[in-house]
């Protein structure tokens, strides 16, 4: 076994190989990798639809189903996927309009926390794995959790891509797309359990407490950047790759956290995209430029 070192050095081919090395680095890449591609799109509808309230909610929801899991002695990201479906559900049932949920998420929320906090204070060992779930721990994750990561993100992108234009219709336009006779109902849940699971992954990156690094802010920075959807969705999966990959090379030759890197990258990006566009259209006041909806088949000037 070959001694690799762990020092930065002005060879940053060098310092990428040295990170190579190590297994757990290599996990953390790619499990890093497919979280931030499904958070940069699934995101992208959270911010469209004025729903970042819900990533949050669904994190801190998830928070109590992992507690529960370790309460039982199972893995916490099963406890966390299942835990954010039924409150997802949950939220879904309580409100029908994606406008008009926040009371509900505040409801199911408070009692979600009461549930974790319960479940906290009846595990008797020292609770690791809950204060990882609050803050992330990318680089303890396994072989396993990395191939778990891949075929439920790859669920969550299949998921997307069947909902995707009805969605964006929809997130558009409520009113408008109900009285074309689109399943509000259905679209609104489906998109919650997608989302609802898209969190549960990336809590593994970021955390419970800071989930919108990832979710929501990329997505915002893509919306000031460009109109199309499609363009807007690849930008905010390019940002959110970015902050994780450069999170995790700065993380791996610093002893700061993860987390830490890439809530400043994004932070730091969203800041200058505001500045740069408030400097060169200074009399713009809505500032987040509508979404142009693409054109179907047979549609008329």
């Amino acid at each position: 076994m070959s001694f690799c070192p762990v020092s930065l050095s002005p060879n940053i081919i060098a310092d990428l190989q040295n990170i190579s090395c190590y297994e757990f680095m290599r996990n953390a890449f790619e499990t890093g990798t497919i979280i931030a591609i499904i958070a940069g799109v699934t995101g992208y509808f959270v911010v469209l639809r004025r729903s970042a309230f819900v990533a949050h909610a669904f994190s801190e929801i998830g928070f109590a189903g992992a507690s529960g899991a370790i309460l039982l002695g199972i893995p916490p990201i099963a406890g966390l996927v299942l835990g954010s479906v039924i409150g997802g559900l949950a939220i879904s049932a309580l409100g029908r309009r994606a406008a008009n949920r926040d009371t509900q998420i505040g409801i199911v929320l408070a009692f979600a926390l009461g549930l974790g906090l319960l479940f906290i204070s009846l595990y008797k060992a020292f609770a690791t794995a809950a204060i990882s779930i609050l803050f992330g721990e990318i680089l303890g994750i396994s072989s396993s959790e990395v191939l778990l990561t891949l075929v439920g993100g790859v669920c969550i992108l299949v998921a997307m891509g069947f909902l995707y234009r009805p969605l964006l219709f929809a997130s558009l336009d409520e009113e408008v797309a109900e009285a074309k006779g689109l399943p509000m109902l259905f679209l609104g849940t489906a998109f919650l359990m997608v989302v609802a699971v898209a969190v549960s992954f990336a809590v593994q990156v970021t955390g419970v407490l800071l989930i919108f690094s990832l979710m929501v802010t990329p997505a915002a920075t893509a919306q000031y950047l460009s109109r199309r959807p499609s363009w807007a969705i690849v930008l905010s999966v390019g940002i959110a790759l970015m902050a994780t990959w450069v999170g995790l090379f700065m993380a791996f030759y610093t002893p700061y956290p993860v987390s830490f890197f890439i809530t400043g990258i994004v932070f730091g990006l969203y800041l200058i995209v505001r500045i740069i566009r408030l400097v060169t259209k200074p009399h713009v006041v809505n500032t987040q430029t509508p979404p142009v909806l693409p054109k179907s088949p047979g549609h008329s000037p």
